[in-house]
């Protein structure tokens, strides 16, 4: 709008080439990174292989791959060629990934080389090429073509900036695959409107850890900094604490992405069993005045274990646990909130750091627009709508569902509970589809009894559903911490895990209720062995457990 011309990929690249052309552009951790210059080098001569290979303009292109630069690379020249990309989370299993090259009607496939045995069931014959991301070698293609030079170049078939570019799916299970279709528009508008709400500056450092075939990181992780000039670095191993933090030091980013559960787990199984873990700390941490200076000292660590020069840390995808984010502002830690779907490509409100308020969201983004419907009248929540040039252009190949959800005005249901406040400031409530009707017709919203569940010092992770007419708290405990307490003890008097757990599960029960009010209490406590089954954004996946 006011940044570009044209919103198309084919317009920005060449010209975000230009303008920033010795910057670093994509980099893993420890390695040289690709200047902007060298990066549109690869995407156009990635254009001409894929015209080589028989690929015409809109046909589809899945990216199954870990993130890197060349998945980054490979999605920019998909736009710039005019095709369509079908980007995939890498922990779809192989059933999901089939069903979802059927749909989408994959022409071609760019699977790194980690991923490729995912696609030991497809019959390579059926698709004009199989590339392996790692260095664009054909695994398969009806004729052998080598990856060709930049001096046979040549400009891209043009494309209208409104039409499908994007289409992502959130679940590749049969019966629930929605694939959402988004437009360059889309995506490259929310880029902008994310600069509005935290401006991202020439040479800044992001360190990407999200999943790319999420439109949160794509967006807002990838698009955003590119248009800005900044430098987007991977991971090149899998994100354990010790090549995170590793990671962390070398590149010392100025800007991350990340979801409520990475650090909701940072606090409660790192910081607060150090609190815990002396007595002075310990009861200095239970007074108001003593909680704050202890928490002071901690977020100064926590900073500094972050590379020391972090400006902007976003939290999406789902509501962060209060008590973490006591802990976030009591530590002056430069958290931010955004909120968003993958309908909205993403991002519908947020704030950042200097404007964060507790327990909220933000105002809404530059040309969008958000209003609530069928709002209580004592409470004034109702469902979140919205409505913009970032929203999706529907559901493909299913009428039916864009129907519901995207009236013929570009109104946009969104299925959440939110409210504004005085100032119209959004907060998000939960959704709409998991609140629980009471015995005498209250509304109980689980995410909310959840965030108390959640402040138990033990608790990993919980899920609160209703049983025959009952409210179950299943719940999640941190095992592996408790294991090392039990192997601590003297032989004669350590207890079994089991034993240790119900007794936990005891306590849980009374911490609960003694937080809630009388119809939300909760009738018991159902002990979880295993983590939650999640989305690429950590949410649970509810349905598997109601």
């Amino acid at each position: 709008m006011d940044r570009f011309n044209k919103l198309s990929f084919q317009a920005i690249l060449p010209e975000i080439a230009s303008k920033y052309a010795s910057n670093s552009a994509l980099a893993f951790v420890d390695a040289t990174p690709l200047t902007y210059t060298e990066m549109y080098k690869q995407i156009q001569v990635l254009h001409v292989y894929f015209k080589k290979l028989g690929l015409k303009k809109n046909d589809k292109i899945m990216i199954l791959g870990q993130n890197m630069p060349n998945w980054a690379i490979s999605f920019l020249a998909i736009q710039y060629s005019a095709l369509i990309a079908v980007p995939v989370l890498p922990d779809f299993n192989e059933t999901e990934i089939t069903n979802i090259l059927i749909h989408s009607e994959s022409a071609a496939i760019i699977v790194s080389e980690s991923l490729e045995y995912k696609l030991k069931d497809v019959d390579y014959t059926k698709f004009k090429a199989i590339i392996r991301m790692n260095d664009y070698s054909l695994i398969f293609a009806p004729v052998n073509i080598e990856l060709p030079s930049i001096e046979l170049a040549e400009p891209p078939e043009e494309k209208d900036e409104n039409e499908l570019s994007v289409l992502l799916y959130t679940s590749g299970t049969t019966g629930m695959s929605k694939g959402v279709m988004l437009s360059q528009r889309n995506i490259i508008i929310n880029a902008i409107q994310g600069d509005y709400v935290q401006k991202i500056h020439e040479k800044g450092r992001f360190l990407s850890v999200l999943p790319l075939s999420h439109t949160y990181e794509n967006t807002l992780g990838l698009i955003l900094p590119l248009i800005n000039g900044a430098s987007v670095t991977y991971l090149n191993k899998a994100p354990t604490p010790k090549i995170l933090s590793e990671a962390l030091q070398i590149v010392k980013p100025d800007l991350m992405l990340t979801v409520p559960m990475i650090i909701e787990k940072v606090y409660k199984q790192r910081i607060l069993p150090e609190i815990n873990s002396r007595f002075l700390t310990r009861t200095l941490f239970k007074t108001g005045i003593g909680r704050r200076i202890i928490h002071r000292s901690a977020g100064k660590k926590l900073y500094k274990s972050f590379g020391g020069r972090l400006k902007f840390f976003g939290i999406g995808g789902s509501k962060l646990d209060g008590s973490t984010e006591q802990f976030l502002r009591e530590g002056r830690f430069p958290y931010a909130i955004g909120y968003g779907l993958t309908e909205s490509a993403p991002l519908l409100a947020g704030s950042n750091p200097v404007q964060t308020r507790f327990q909220a969201i933000g105002p809404v983004v530059k040309y969008g627009e958000i209003k609530i419907i069928n709002p209580n009248p004592e409470t004034g929540e109702g469902e979140i709508a919205a409505k913009g040039p970032n929203i999706m252009l529907g559901y493909y190949k299913n009428e039916a569902e864009t129907s519901k959800v995207l009236s013929s005005d570009g109104w946009f249901r969104t299925g959440d509970l939110g409210v504004f406040d005085k100032d119209g400031w959004l907060s998000h409530k939960g959704r709409i589809k998991n609140i629980i009707v009471g015995a005498n017709g209250e509304n109980i919203y689980p995410e909310e009894v959840e965030s108390i569940i959640n402040t138990h010092k033990h608790v990993v992770e919980s899920l609160v559903v209703q049983q025959k007419g009952k409210l179950v708290a299943m719940v999640h405990f941190n095992i592996d911490e408790l294991n090392e307490r039990i192997v601590e003890m003297k032989s004669d008097i350590r207890q079994k895990i089991e034993d240790v757990l119900d007794e936990l599960a005891k306590d849980l029960h009374m911490h609960i209720n003694s937080r809630l009010n009388r119809f939300s209490q909760i009738h018991s406590v159902i002990i979880q062995q295993d983590p939650f089954q999640k989305t690429a954004t950590q949410k649970i996946k509810r349905y598997l457990y109601t």
